[in-house]
């Protein structure tokens, strides 16, 4: 199923709760909550507490991406304040085997992340036991920044190989995700879209819709 996962990095925090409400009803399927520690990546966001406020305010998926380092400490915490999906890079995790034990053990669905420039083969032993890969296309850190063209290769090749090992583990991509590129994106193989910019700026419930209907063309 194609789904779409608006980042509240690029909402309006004065007007958090109204946001999330607007891109509910508009029907998106996931909100896309970005952590990030001003040490694996430089910007500083929000952690728990925001995400434990927000909770209430939407029945969506919780899709927590956590750009921290040494994730694994945290993953307890983001359970209980709410998370349904954590991802954690495989660059950031000494030990990314335990880390996705880690939420699963937790009942929660656990994906790596993959900066543009880490190969595919960083998945080489944890692909089967890993409910979602994300793909970054732009270089963490900052919201706004282009799509990497490069990385659309990545996710062909990605989704190449999750269907000949017979996996059903989902593509995210996130990074300079537009209206404009987004049906390339999908037909490069990936079945979740991120989008901060162009969900939250302009009308939201229009852009969520423009957004839905390109991922409810492709199969």
């Amino acid at each position: 199923m194609n789904c779409l996962s608006p980042s509240i990095l690029a909402a309006d925090f004065k007007t958090l709760g109204e946001q999330l409400r607007l891109i509910d009803e508009a029907g998106a399927q996931y909100v896309h909550i970005d952590v990030m520690d001003g040490m694996f990546v430089p910007s500083i966001s929000f952690g728990i507490p925001v995400i434990r406020t927000i909770r209430d305010c939407t029945k969506r998926i919780f899709d927590v991406h956590l750009m921290v380092e040494e994730p694994y400490r945290y993953i307890g915490d983001f359970a209980e304040g709410g998370a349904d999906h954590i991802t954690v890079h495989a660059e950031a995790c000494t030990h990314l085997d335990r880390t996705i034990d880690a939420i699963k053990a937790r009942g929660l669905s656990a994906g790596v992340a993959l900066n543009p420039a880490t190969p595919l083969s960083e998945l080489d032993w944890i692909l089967e036991k890993t409910d979602l890969v994300l793909i970054m296309t732009v270089n963490p850190g900052f919201g706004g920044q282009g799509l990497i063209p490069y990385t659309v290769e990545k996710i062909r090749a990605l989704r190449q190989r999750i269907d000949a090992a017979g996996y059903h583990t989902d593509i995210e991509v996130d990074g300079g995700i537009t209206h404009e590129n987004a049906a390339d994106i999908l037909k490069a193989g990936a079945n979740i879209i991120v989008s901060g910019s162009s969900v939250f700026h302009g009308d939201i419930t229009e852009n969520v819709r423009r957004f839905l209907d390109i991922l409810n063309a492709r199969p």
